[in-house]
């Protein structure tokens, strides 16, 4: 069954070995615990944010001690995926994943507080929303699709869009993920994106110890792989530290932890 998954994605297994044995490139730094780390985590440089379907917990980075939480209602926040600092904001990709059809949201919260400021509600989209990021004045966001759970009838990983959004949240163009990549994510999808200090994409899957440096392509509508890149933690949603070069904050979610890792030439 996974070798026929391959075919369809146009891959095949040498090619796959290849990207999977990139050489480990990161080193722990920092390990903070966090109930809510589950779903990914972002900094702002002195604090850093677990986050979890319906709950946030904002711990500080130099001692380890949480300062801030959030709960909501799971009826509401089925399924926060991941954030980011913008301002004093934190802002946040949710949809209603695992149901179909799938819908999706933006949620902000107040970094001091953490309380629940306002939605901004996307309706039916092109997938589930998992990753918003802001970068060059504009929203980057992912919407994911998925082969099985959470799946829509018709699409599958394949359909996994990046889009390029204005502030209000209106797409001003798209891409599609490269056929290597999406191998490693299926059965399931992108679940973290967060752009570099000098401008470099990274992108990561779901369960795998890897992110992948992609770049927007000189013309069509196909994302590029620069390098795949080992990582400390097996995927989820991650972000760059704003302030420490270099850094990069990523979850260990069966330990429910929240990593800091340096990662060389970044």
């Amino acid at each position: 069954m996974k070798w026929l998954l391959l075919a369809g994605l146009g891959l095949s297994a040498p090619a796959l070995a290849q990207e999977a044995s990139s050489p480990p490139a990161e080193r722990v730094s920092l390990r903070l615990s966090a109930p809510e780390a589950n779903q990914g985590a972002a900094s702002d440089g002195r604090f850093v944010y677990a986050i979890d379907n319906d709950r946030i917990g904002k711990y500080r980075i130099d001692t380890g001690k949480r300062v801030a939480q959030w709960q909501g209602d799971r009826r509401l926040f089925p399924h926060m995926n991941s954030c980011t600092v913008a301002g004093r904001e934190l802002v946040c990709a949710a949809s209603n994943y695992p149901a179909v059809p799938q819908t999706s949201a933006v949620e902000f919260f107040d970094t001091a507080t953490l309380r629940h400021l306002r939605t901004v509600s996307l309706g039916f989209g092109p997938g589930s929303l998992t990753v918003l990021d802001w970068h060059n004045g504009k929203w980057w966001a992912v919407f994911a699709n998925y082969a099985g759970k959470g799946g829509e009838p018709g699409r599958d990983t394949r359909y996994t869009l990046l889009v390029r959004m204005d502030d209000t949240f209106r797409q001003e163009a798209a891409w599609t993920f490269p056929a290597e990549v999406l191998a490693r994510f299926a059965p399931y999808s992108c679940s973290g994106a967060s752009w570099s200090k000098d401008g470099r994409l990274y992108v990561t899957g779901h369960d795998r110890a890897e992110m992948y440096e992609l770049a927007l392509p000189e013309a069509g509508s196909v994302l590029e792989l620069r390098r795949t890149v080992a990582i400390a933690t097996p995927g989820q949603a991650i972000d760059w530290d704003p302030v420490r070069a270099g850094r990069l904050w990523s979850i260990d979610r069966a330990k429910n932890e929240m990593i800091a890792s340096e990662i060389p030439g970044e």
